[in-house]
């Protein structure tokens, strides 16, 4: 692979942190509380179905952005098929946090509250299960940088940190809505740089 090719699907890394945020902040808009009633979730659905299929949508799309992310790094850095699989699973695991809810959004004249209940709380199964999966690519990354520098060790340990923080459940949750973000981002950033200095060199040679 071209250092070009690096760059390109780089990008994929913010785009999909992004697709993220505004996938689920259209998701959430003006959102039920978490002891909300199957009466208020149906209402939620009904008034706000444009946001919330939009959003969903995005977020979904964004899960899929993951994949080809982690699939980028792995041709980087020659990752083995575990940490793929682990970011497959995570991202199918995310999609389903926002497909129960887009499920209720385009169902909502044909389910009654308790359906609607059901689908909403059914979130926290898919996010702990996407917290758990999440740990596969992360944890891989963070022994092959370290062992190999094809990332900063510093950063190697920080991916590393995230992975501890995801397998621990009480905290688990800070580790996907910040850790994972973030480690995409700085991951990019750090593929992106790399590339670069590779260019300037080989222009050097040349």
């Amino acid at each position: 692979m071209t250092p070009s090719d690096h760059r390109g699907w780089a990008l994929v890394g913010p785009l999909t942190v992004a697709l993220w945020i505004l996938g689920l902040g259209l998701l959430t808009h003006h959102q039920p509380g978490e002891h909300a009633s199957g009466s208020e979730i149906l209402a939620w659905y009904k008034a706000h179905t444009d946001s919330i299929l939009l959003g969903g949508w995005l977020f979904m799309i964004g899960c899929l952005g993951f994949v080809v992310f982690v699939a980028g790094v792995g041709r980087r850095l020659a990752l083995p098929v575990l940490a793929l699989t682990g970011a497959a699973i995570a991202a199918v695991s995310g999609m389903l946090t926002a497909a129960v809810d887009v499920a209720g959004g385009l169902d909502k004249n044909d389910i009654t509250p308790a359906t609607a209940a059901t689908f909403h709380h059914a979130v926290d199964i898919f996010f702990i299960t996407a917290e758990l999966t999440a740990v596969l690519p992360l944890a891989v990354v963070a022994v092959i940088a370290w062992r190999t520098r094809a990332l900063p060790r510093w950063w190697a340990a920080f991916s590393g940190l995230v992975a501890v923080v995801l397998i621990i459940g009480p905290i688990g949750w800070i580790g996907l809505i910040f850790g994972v973000p973030i480690w995409t981002l700085g991951t990019s950033l750090f593929v992106l740089l790399g590339s670069r200095v590779r260019m300037r060199t080989a222009a050097a040679a040349a």
